[in-house]
């Protein structure tokens, strides 16, 4: 499966990864090196930490890497009056009645206590394509959902300022 992801969202990947492969890397290869100069490996703590960082950087780069070669790219833009990517959308739960403003936006982007709420979520799945005053079912499984009003929308736009999230 391929994540679907803007130009803007690969962009910034590649942005992270080439500071971590050509600055952050060297820095930490030589933390290691200064580190294993300390004496006994066995207990050297400096060293492990070191490898620690060096290790949690090589393993996000393998990731950027990943996310960028599989990478579908989609378009942000969505016709007017329909909810789309970067749109603040306020949702009413018919259940109780609580209402909240989430924002759309790609998995890579998602950070759901700060109402950004990735396209592919239920929620999302739900929202993306439709009109203020639409009524959607969200779907959590086979037998088990619930179902929203859409009461606002405010079209938005990529302005960089909605960080890629880490792991």
């Amino acid at each position: 499966m391929y994540d679907e992801l803007t130009k803007e969202d690969i962009e910034k990947m590649r942005e992270e990864l080439e500071y971590r492969t050509k600055v952050l890397r060297p820095q930490l290869i030589d933390d290691v090196k200064v580190a294993r100069g300390f004496g006994d490996l066995s207990e050297n703590f400096e060293y492990k930490a070191a490898k620690r960082e060096k290790n949690r950087n090589d393993s996000r780069v393998r990731y950027l890497e990943r996310m960028i070669n599989t990478a579908r790219v989609i378009s942000d833009k969505s016709a007017d009056g329909v909810a789309g990517l970067y749109d603040r959308v306020g949702i009413r739960a018919e259940d109780d009645g609580t209402e909240r403003v989430i924002t759309l936006v790609t998995t890579l982007r998602q950070n759901a206590p700060e109402g950004l709420i990735s396209k592919e979520s239920p929620v999302g799945k739900a929202v993306m394509g439709h009109k203020v005053g639409d009524r959607v079912y969200v779907k959590l499984s086979e037998d088990d959902g619930y179902w929203l009003t859409i009461t606002s929308l405010e079209k938005g736009a990529d302005d960089g300022s909605i960080p890629i999230r880490g792991y």
